[in-house]
């Protein structure tokens, strides 16, 4: 088994709380896990839409709500282990290219949720080049907090279809349980886009 080298790595509470402040008009979706629990613990919001149990989905789910909502900024905040389940989904977006759309991966190496097995990043798997291969051409490497701002811009400007890797600490977070209810994610975000709920 081979891994990639060691890179400095950012406090993930520390980005997800600066890149929401920064972009707080947008609709956001969050992987499972920790990354949902670091956008709770950042502020719970009615534009805040958490995935419990569908990993591998969060990318997907962005898109639609990107296609839907093209006058909103669409943001997708996951993990390396979430984003490695929904490969599939940055083909369908590098097709599709909805310039509101911003796919933020949170990448500790590890598939954190299930017992902190090394990820396929951690072995090799570039997912910035695994994104630009599926045609999604502005593709960011942050790796500090300043660039967390230049990156919160780019979200805020909708002028293309942005996919970010994030290098963060491997450290274990205490947990920030966001809400559960299906039912009541979706109906207070169809509130916010001025929906009926069902």
């Amino acid at each position: 088994m081979t891994t990639t080298p060691k890179e400095a790595t950012l406090d993930r509470r520390a980005v997800v709380k600066r890149l929401l402040a920064a972009s707080p008009d947008a609709l956001v979706v969050t992987g499972l896990g920790s990354s949902a629990y670091d956008v709770f613990a950042a502020g719970d919001r009615p534009e805040n839409f958490y995935l419990w149990g569908a990993m591998g989905g969060a990318a997907a789910i962005g898109l639609g709500l990107a296609l839907a909502q093209p006058s909103r900024s669409v943001l997708v905040i996951t993990g390396d282990g979430e984003q490695l389940m929904g490969m599939g989904a940055l083909a369908t977006i590098g097709a599709q290219q909805p310039g509101n759309l911003s796919v933020v991966v949170l990448d500790n190496g590890h598939f954190a949720e299930t017992g902190m097995q090394p990820s396929h990043t951690r072995l090799g798997t570039n997912l910035i080049e695994v994104a630009r291969a599926c045609g999604i051409n502005r593709c960011e490497a942050v790796t500090s907090l300043d660039g967390v701002d230049r990156l919160a811009a780019l979200v805020n400007a909708r002028s293309g279809c942005l996919f970010a890797r994030i290098p963060i600490a491997a450290d274990e977070v205490p947990r920030a349980l966001p809400p559960r209810d299906g039912t009541f994610l979706k109906n207070r975000l169809r509130e916010v886009l001025q929906l009926a709920p069902f």
